[in-house]
């Protein structure tokens, strides 16, 4: 089992859009998802958890965030698999790909969940 760490820009719907779909699919039962916002708006300590825990880092990356792009230099800097998810049609930042070759787009929850099976499955 692995912990995987879903990391995204805070102005976006997360609790709907990503964490609920993902904590119901079968990837919640397979795997240790720790989404940093599912209990708390507080400051999740996530420079620890990439260093001392986590197996991979999700992030969703549609749109551009600050504090997403200091986690992921977190994630590059331990040595954590990143996987970068992001809707369809929306145009990442291109120095992501100085942390990770690994995207995936999605049209749905559907396609998202599939997203982001497929990357497990291919850094794992």
């Amino acid at each position: 089992m692995m912990k995987i760490y879903v990391g995204h820009p805070t102005d976006i719907d997360f609790r709907e859009e990503l964490y609920e779909p993902l904590r119901k699919s079968k990837l919640g039962e397979e795997h240790e998802l720790v989404f940093p916002h599912e209990d708390s708006d507080e400051v999740f300590d996530s420079k620890s958890f990439l260093r001392d825990e986590c197996h991979l880092f999700v992030a969703e990356v549609s749109a551009p965030s600050t504090g997403l792009g200091i986690e992921l230099g977190w994630a590059d800097e331990f040595g954590v698999p990143i996987v970068c998810v992001h809707k369809e049609g929306s145009e990442p930042s291109s120095s992501l790909k100085a942390v990770t070759s690994e995207f995936r787009d999605y049209s749905d929850v559907g396609d998202l969940i599939e997203s982001v099976r497929r990357g497990i499955k291919d850094v794992g």
